[in-house]
């Protein structure tokens, strides 16, 4: 038979199904030459590099915000602090001082003149510089590189400096720089020494090449700020939650809500709740402590307006509803109980309420901290008032609407309410919050001296100021640390946040998959992780094409933590948007609200105008749902980033959204790309109807194709809901359909993508090769030799998979293999091969198939063992050149040539030497003690000493610090775990020889022998389309294509690359006559045999195995203890004991669960039954010969007697039992037979 060219049977088999992607060739030459020389100008992968991009663009933006020479964020934070005004006290003209009191300043509405000194005290501003080494005093520090950070265990961080100002009276100001500590710089970022870099200059400064940031070094571990799910910005959430009923009395369960974020990126949450006594009251936190205020209180502080002006302005032309008129009504009624109506009366009402929780200055009016409070809580993304009055009112008609049943509660849950919390703006918020404390410590502390010891203060002395100031811990760079190290928040404001914790994880180099995975990750929050409803948790059509539905972890964190789609992308820069108003303007969006008549109004039979059943007075009694508005003349409010611009008719509005979307994709009259424009058209009980346009960040933004143009729009998460976005283009209907996708995987995460022809297997199978893929063991990094991971996975014969999606290539994960290319057969052949188990041949296994080693790294510093003070140094020499007296790590005499064959002089292993338990691992002088102590090495299996990296030394001589980094090889045994990339998972449970393996006709003896059981249930046919392109592509010596949804019911896997089997000469389906290794004869049927990617998984039986016989035990129940690391017992469950009872063994269980775990013998009164009743005394009498006295006598103390005494054999924790129910007043009362 004559075989093919690779060329003739790729073109064929592209002939043959002309759709398909053509296949490439593996680069290998390519690859290699560019590993051997890195770019020098642009990364290997864009698509790699923009991963981590929504974590470095967020930390960049506290410095650089937006382009040209805006000022950062933390610029913006730093303004955004409030100033502290501290006051001193009366000294006489004649300069003797008299009996002090508190003063205050003039005030202009005052006669009376008081003098006092007061200070203006704020924070001028902050500066940080690239990561240094902290030099000797007067010397500069020299820059410090991340991997330096890693190999010596130490934090990647920066100086920050503060400058605090205060000004006397109105002087000249005054400031003092003060460092602040050392803080964490983001690795990448724009203040990092990698910024910038190329390919070559990473691998020059110890680095990836492919390294793309994003996290931050603490304590040499990679920590990542975890992206969260947060409530959608400036923008009136209604919400339906029966605990909004907890809040009083007359409080409903209905409310808006709005999450309203300052320029600076932190925010304030206020809700509107509904009273059932027509009260509208409002909600918000500040500093952990909830307060309630009447909304009309707010209203009018917020403009001069009278009851009628009121009334129009939530009316909005609807006259003839009459549950909206009533309800407003007996809201305005309700209001004159507080006897105030101005705007000036209702800000002093305010700001007698509020001063105290405010922290005001003394010579503050309360109209000033009315003032203050719409400033810092209500409504802070606005700084107009007249805005934050609108707001109010479509926040109150939404409110109405809500009640009415005319629309429907937003879902929190769904991400068209939702955006992301940028690891980059919580650092802002948290170390605004820190910079304020300063404030706060140096006002107390001030305070504190004028309540103690007023003469001592004296804010003209320079001297004083900076002495109390030194008495506050202005450490900043601690804290963030610490935050980094734990997730931990230790915040006196809660941040606006539902959680304390978890807000960053370790990015873990496992394996490539795992890494990358966490940078897209999202997590719904710790707070959910606890509720027992699963609403939460579902998977809705509202994410769709920005949440992965693939790739999210079964278990505990099922449906809270997912993972973006590969083509998401998060909005981290602020848009000019100052063209939009004018835009909408011309458009025909009006500022006021257009006019109405009766022809706009229609009852419940759709008649209009004069023809309605209206009898002239009765109007205001009509049901509300027999006179509405008509749909098309709907006003609507038009709102751009939660600020009212307009208002229109619902025709117009959706009109208006239709040509911005045009103008925005052709980048006319300056609409930018990233503006979302979310048009809600009315409905009855829908969502809230208006034109809402959102261009703020955090936004998850989305490319899809828009059809009249043929060109990319970005749409978003609320815009989304109401378009119609074809998916493939069969599903575009003409004059609906206005936007389709650029490709149907646009919907799969990073990870999910990379699963070839995943589109054919069951969607459980699909979520397994997400976590399993993760799991394996492969190419974590190529730096590996300046890493010092506490432990690190690698496999030593990976291969580049035959067959792959296109994703692979964009991603660069061929530089990074995680596995082999192995020829699967699929039969029962030994037995070995049931319940999932796999066959692997030994000649395979001999050659290296799975082979890997695991690097175990330790970092030993010999500080933390300094007691004495004295210094302790590796070596095993004193400094005077001489071996001393030592101790091993049992306290044990140790001779100096046994030693040294393990250790050096320094007292630090030889490399590349082997270890076993209670060989020598390093040797250290403890002069305090005078010893030389020798520390063991007490791991369980041999290990090798891969590296020994010298971390901190003592007078440039003595090491006193070191990295060990042992290496542990774990060649594939039985029980060890594999898995193909379709989440078929199983354990290795035989190496057969592979004399008796089967054979093909052409010699080929498969490497892994797999059960064909294996597929019906699981229906993995994706690993059977595998297996065939597999084949064809290491026949053809090209690589498969394998994106998912590329093959169909017209265009069939099957056939295409059956085609290509049959051109190299092979069954067209797979199957070859294969033969018995064992007797030479061929089976009676063809066997399926392909080539299949597998992956070796982390969980091997060395990790796992566990031995005990005895060790120790729990001091209370004397039952073995728990866990593998301290030597603890075997579990033995419900379903081991009926596994046992099953079986006929029952007297097992004595054994098991008595003999082997907590036997002990009792002393027992047959008498009384009591177990605890007995006691030893002392028996009387004379000696007996040789010394030996009388033995003790065994007594019951409830029978006065010692004649019914008998010893029993029971578990110990049956004796604990007894006692505690005698600690509750409980007898136990035995029968002995």
């Amino acid at each position: 038979m004559r075989i093919a060219t690779s060329q003739e049977a790729h073109s064929n088999a592209s002939q043959h199904s002309p759709t398909t992607k053509n296949s490439s060739s593996f680069n290998i030459p390519s690859r290699e030459l560019l590993s051997l020389n890195p770019s020098e100008r642009r990364p290997h992968s864009t698509r790699l590099a923009a991963l981590s991009r929504p974590h470095i663009d967020s930390f960049n933006a506290l410095f650089q915000w937006g382009t040209g020479n805006d000022a950062g964020l933390l610029e913006k934070a730093v303004q955004g602090i409030p100033q502290k005004v501290l006051f001193d006290t009366d000294i006489s003209v004649y300069g003797q001082i008299h009996e002090r009191g508190r003063n205050r300043l003039k005030n202009p509405h005052q006669s009376l003149t008081l003098s006092a000194y007061v200070t203006l005290v704020w924070i001028g501003s902050v500066t940080l510089p690239k990561p240094i080494l902290p030099g000797s005093k007067g010397s500069l520090g020299k820059p410090v590189f991340p991997a330096e950070c890693r190999e010596r265990g130490i934090s990647y961080k920066a100086p920050m400096q503060v400058k605090i100002c205060w000004s006397v009276n109105d002087g000249p100001t005054q400031s003092e720089v003060k460092l602040a500590g050392q803080l964490p710089i983001m690795v990448r970022s724009s203040k990092c020494h990698l910024d910038g870099k190329s390919p070559k200059d990473l691998v020059n400064v110890k680095e990836d090449p492919d390294e793309f940031g994003g996290y931050f070094i603490v304590n040499g571990i990679e920590r990542l700020i975890r992206l969260l799910i947060v409530g959608r910005r400036n923008h009136a959430t209604a919400l339906v939650r029966p605990s909004f009923q907890k809040r009083g009395p007359t409080y409903s369960i209905y409310g808006v809500a709005m999450r309203s974020v300052r320029p600076d990126q932190t925010s304030q949450t206020i809700t509107m709740h509904y009273c059932t006594d027509g009260a509208i009251t409002i909600r918000f936190i500040y500093r952990k402590q909830e307060f309630m205020v009447p909304y009309l209180l707010v209203l009018r502080a917020l403009k001069e307006v009278s009851d009628k002006e009121i009334f129009e302005q939530i009316m909005m032309g609807r006259y003839h509803d009459s549950f909206l008129t009533d309800r407003v009504e007996l809201l305005l009624r309700s209001f004159r109980r507080y006897a105030i109506s101005t705007r000036k009366s209702c800000l002093t009402y305010l700001g007698s309420k509020f001063a105290v929780m405010l922290d005001s200055p003394e010579d503050t009016t309360e109209e000033e901290v009315g003032i203050e409070l719409l400033k810092t809580i209500i409504l802070v993304h606005l700084d107009d008032a007249r805005e934050k009055f609108d707001v109010l009112i479509f926040m109150l008609q939404k409110l109405y609407s809500l009640v009415a049943g005319e629309c429907a509660p937003d879902n929190p849950d769904a991400p068209n309410q939702q955006e992301v919390l940028l690891g980059g703006f919580l650092y802002l918020a948290y170390m605004k919050e820190k910079l304020h404390d300063i404030l706060q410590g140096w006002k107390s502390q001030i305070t504190n001296d004028l309540r103690r010891n007023p003469m001592l203060v004296n804010f003209s002395d320079r001297k004083y100021l900076l002495k109390a100031l030194g008495k506050v811990n202005v450490d900043i760079g601690k804290k963030m640390e610490y935050f980094l190290a734990t997730g931990n928040l230790i915040t006196s404001t809660g941040l606006d946040l539902q959680q304390v914790s978890g807000y960053t994880i370790v990015a873990e180099k496992l394996n490539f998959f795992r890494y990358l995975s966490h940078f897209r990750s999202i997590h719904r929050g710790a707070f959910f992780a606890e509720l027992k409803t699963t609403t939460v948790r579902k998977l809705l059509p509202e994410a769709w094409g920005f949440l992965c539905p693939v790739h999210t972890p079964d278990g505990s964190p099922c449906g809270l933590l997912n993972h973006l789609s590969h083509t998401c992308r998060i909005v981290t820069t602020p848009i000019d948007t100052r063209n939009v108003p004018c835009a909408v303007s011309e458009l025909g969006i009006l500022h006021t609200v257009p006019a109405l008549s009766n022809d706009d109004f229609v009852d419940e039979q759709g008649r209009g105008g004069s023809n309605m059943e209206l009898d002239g007075d009765d109007e205001a009694d009509q049901d509300p749902g027999k006179v509405q508005m008509r749909h098309d003349v709907t006003i609507v409010t038009v709102m751009l980033d939660g600020k009212v611009i307009g208002y229109s008719t619902a025709k117009v509005a959706e009109q208006a959204a239709k040509i911005l979307r045009y103008w925005k994709v052709k980048k006319l009259k300056g609409i930018p790309m990233d503006l979302e424009i979310g048009w809600v058209p009315p409905s009855k009980g829908g969502q809230y109807p208006g034109l809402f346009l959102f261009s703020t960040p955090s936004r998850m933004m989305r490319p899809t194709k828009y059809i009249p143009t043929d060109s990319v729009d970005m749409i978003g998460t609320f815009e989304q809901v109401y378009m119609d976005v074809a998916c493939l283009p069969e599903d575009v209907v003409p004059g609906l359909t206005t936007h389709i996708e650029a490709a149907p995987t646009n919907m799969l995460s990073v990870v999910a993508s990379l699963t070839p022809f995943s589109d054919f297997n069951q969607s459980p199978r699909n979520m397994y090769q997400c976590q399993m893929g993760k799991q394996s063991m492969g190419t974590a990094a190529h730096n590996l030799p300046h890493r010092t991971d506490n432990k690190l996975y690698r496999i030593l014969t990976p291969q580049v998979p035959i067959v792959k999606p296109g994703l692979y290539d964009e991603y660069g994960v061929d530089a990074y293999p995680n596995g082999m290319n192995a020829v699967v057969a699929v039969i029962s052949y030994t037995g070995y091969d049931m319940e999932d188990a796999m066959i692997i041949a030994r000649s395979s296994h001999d050659r290296g198939f799975g082979h890997g080693i695991i690097y175990k790294g330790e970092f030993v510093d010999l500080t933390e063992h300094t007691k004495t003070g004295e210094n302790c140094y590796f070596g095993l020499k004193y400094k005077n050149g001489t071996y001393g007296p030592g101790r091993g790590g049992t306290d044990a005499p140790y001779k100096v040539h046994e030693v040294t064959k393990f250790l050096d002089v320094d007292g630090l292993p030889h490399i590349g030497v082997k270890l076993t338990a209670k060989d020598p691992m390093y040797a250290y002088v403890d002069e305090g003690k005078g010893t030389i102590r020798v520390v063991r090495y007490k791991g369980a299996e041999d290990a090798y000493v891969d590296q020994v990296t010298i971390c901190e030394v003592i007078d440039d001589i003595y090491i006193n610090k070191v990295f060990i980094k042992l290496r542990i090889p774990r060649s594939p045994v039985v029980g060890d775990k594999f898995s193909s990339r379709h989440g078929q998972k199983g354990v290795m449970s035989q190496r057969w020889p592979s004399i008796d393996m089967p054979f093909s006709e052409s010699g080929i003896i498969p490497d892994v022998i797999i059960n064909p059981h294996a597929f019906p249930s699981r229906m993995t046919i994706g690993m059977f389309v595998e297996s065939l392109a597999g084949k064809a592509g290491a026949m053809h010596g090209i690589s498969q294509d394998a994106t998912p949804f590329t093959f169909s019911e017209e265009n069939i896997a099957a056939d295409y690359f059956g085609e290509e089997l049959r051109q190299a000469g092979f069954n067209y389906h797979g199957n070859e006559p294969m033969y018995s290794g064992i007797t030479g004869k061929e089976f009676k049927a063809d066997i399926y045999i392909g080539v299949v990617y597998y992956q070796r998984l982390r969980h091997m039986v060395s990790d796992k195995f566990q031995v005990r016989t005895i060790g120790p035990v729990h001091n209370l129940t004397q039952q073995p203890v728990k866990g593998r690391k301290r030597s603890g017992g075997i579990r033995f469950g419900e379903m081991e004991r009926d596994s046992l009872l099953a079986h006929g063994v029952s007297f097992l269980l004595q054994d098991r669960l008595m003999n082997c775990s907590d036997y002990s013998q009792q002393y027992v009164c047959t008498g009384c039954g009591s177990l605890l009743s007995t006691m030893a005394l002392k028996a009387q009498g004379v000696g007996d010969v040789g010394g030996i006295g009388p033995r003790e006598r065994i007594v019951c103390r409830a029978c006065q007697s010692g004649k019914h005494i008998q010893i029993v054999a029971i578990p110990y924790v049956f004796r604990y039992l007894c006692t505690e129910l005698v600690a509750m007043n409980v007898k136990l009362k035995l029968q002995i037979e």
